[in-house]
């Protein structure tokens, strides 16, 4: 293994996020604490408890899925899009570096960054809300399994993606809007049918719920099933990522 390309990719990438950290870290992390302060402090000190949680804690983990989707997708697409669009990606192709090793750069990258601003998020929901967490090992493994299954899936779009607006239809009119009818700022047993049922094919679900599971040990789906659909979705994204080396899909003239 090319342990020295795998650390130039990756040094790259993390050195593009300090030139840009005020829109890399701090824009994600300060949208987050807006949600805080509105839903939980606002708004949450007017609502009950939902499964004997205040609502500001209830909401923790829906806001953490929704900042670590969102950017693991971003960062992830956009690293290896540029080259792309630039046509720096055909060096990176020639160079003694394999398909496994690209990936391990460019998607390690991404999901550091997305870890790095999770911690901050948790870090600073400590400000507004008093909150625990039940289950710190799967606490973390969600946090780990969900950024790299994202990044995964970012590095996907980057590549299908023609242009700017292209890389960023799939996160704003598929990925948030999954995430807000998810049971971000809600449980799903509040829902009646048939909306519940609908509401069960809705990938996203698994994952906050799971996450919430993690934080408090109560969630509206099986803790089981929440594990199997994000390692089914992280098996998809490799295989999908797989195929585009090996096809060359848009990535090679």
């Amino acid at each position: 293994m090319n342990l020295n390309g795998i650390r130039a990719i990756y040094l790259f990438e993390m050195n593009r996020t300090r030139r840009t950290l005020m829109q890399s870290i701090v824009s994600p992390v300060l949208s987050t604490s807006l949600y805080f302060i509105v839903f939980g402090t606002a708004i949450g000190s007017r609502m009950g408890e939902i499964d004997g949680i205040s609502y500001g804690a209830f909401i923790i983990p829906g806001l953490l899925m929704l900042s670590l989707l969102s950017e693991s997708i971003s960062n992830a697409s956009f690293g290896i899009f540029f080259p792309k669009f630039s046509g720096t990606i055909y060096e990176v192709l020639s160079a003694p570096v394999s398909p496994f090793e690209i990936v391990a750069g460019y998607v390690g990258a991404a999901a550091t960054k997305s870890l790095i601003i999770g911690a901050l998020i948790l870090l600073t929901a400590r400000l507004f809300v008093d909150y625990s967490i039940v289950h710190p090992f799967w606490m973390l493994a969600f946090l780990l399994l969900t950024a790299l299954t994202f990044s995964l899936f970012g590095f996907i779009i980057g590549v299908w993606a023609n242009d700017f607006q292209q890389l960023q239809v799939i996160p704003l009119m598929v990925i948030t809007p999954l995430t807000f009818l998810g049971g971000a700022f809600y449980s799903i047993n509040m829902l009646p049918e048939p909306w519940h049922t609908l509401t069960l094919f809705n990938p996203v679900v698994y994952l906050i719920n799971g996450f919430r599971w993690a934080f408090y040990g109560v969630a509206d789906v099986h803790i089981g099933i929440s594990i199997g659909m994000t390692l089914l979705f992280l098996c998809t994204c490799l295989v999908l990522v797989g195929w585009i080396f090996r096809t060359g899909y848009r990535i090679k003239p």
